[in-house]
């Protein structure tokens, strides 16, 4: 991803601003619907004290509520428009991978809540994470997102919980999320990938497909790690364009069952030529 929407990297102007860890109450013209559901496993008991339920048309949205106190520029987003962005996350994710989706977006009150929720290690960075079937959402970098930005993590995370990630290679299950909350952006691909373009102009272009440790999001090398989520996504937005969008979805799937090699292989590819076309898109796409 650019700076400009990377869950990573983050310099956003300060109009825009914030979502909230205090989720306020919802008007009566957007207020739940009614004979509601029972929340799914996934949202409840997540902490000590109250939480604060909103629904949208396809999406839940669980918030942390805070005490009583005055309500800072931190809650510019309302809950009404997260949970718009949510439905919009998954009338895309949907469309793309041809089921209904419905999010449930957890929203602590802090990135230390969130990575306690996940029980994971660092976070450093990350403005939302797939976790289980929820995805989390971490206020203090999530707030620092355009509005660009917010579509396209919520889309990548959502497609992480929709679509599932096991069996595969980091570089897939990235790269596919990313050409997912890519595919209706506008962005121009120079502008997605910025660091990328910028490595591919002054000669320096990728070797091999992103592994795992050029995804760690432990603060030591942010723009190698945006680099990385840009070479993912360049080599699903490839298998989309040589193949179809269809074929890159049937290929996603297949390999979760029978692993990535065997799934290239029934496009005629391994992951050697995979990455010298890969390399080729790369080159064409940036130079």
């Amino acid at each position: 991803m650019s700076d400009q929407v990377s869950r990573r990297r983050r310099a956003a102007p300060a109009a825009l601003l914030l979502l909230v860890p205090l989720l306020a109450f919802i008007p009566a013209a957007s207020a739940p619907i009614a004979a509601a559901p029972a929340l799914p496993a996934g949202a409840r008991g997540l902490w000590p004290g109250e939480s604060v339920t909103v629904r949208g048309t396809r999406s839940v949205i669980i918030g942390q509520a805070a005490p009583a106190a005055p309500i800072s520029s931190a809650s510019s987003v309302s809950p009404a428009e997260l949970a718009r962005l949510a439905d919009t996350a998954a009338l895309r994710v949907g469309t793309v991978l041809g089921e209904p989706v419905r999010p449930l977006v957890v929203v602590p009150a802090s990135a230390a809540e969130a990575a306690r929720l996940a029980g994971t290690g660092p976070i450093e960075g990350l403005a939302a994470l797939a976790d289980g079937d929820r995805v989390l959402v971490v206020p203090e970098v999530f707030a620092r997102l355009n509005p660009t930005g917010r579509d396209v993590v919520l889309a990548h995370e959502l497609t992480h919980v929709a679509a599932g990630t096991d069996r595969l290679p980091v570089w897939l299950y990235e790269g596919f999320a990313d050409y997912v909350g890519y595919r209706d952006s506008g962005l121009p691909v120079r502008t997605a990938a910025a660091e990328l373009a910028d490595e591919v102009r002054a000669g320096r272009l990728p070797a091999a497909l992103p592994g795992p440790a050029a995804f760690a999001a432990d603060g030591s090398d942010p723009a190698r790690l945006a680099r990385a989520y840009q070479e993912a996504w360049l080599a699903c937005r490839f298998l989309a364009d040589r193949f179809g969008e269809g074929t890159l979805v049937r290929l996603y799937r297949e390999a979760r069952v029978d692993g990535a090699d065997r799934a290239l292989a029934g496009l005629g590819l391994s992951t050697a030529t995979l990455t010298a076309r890969w390399r080729a898109y790369v080159r064409e796409q940036l130079a």
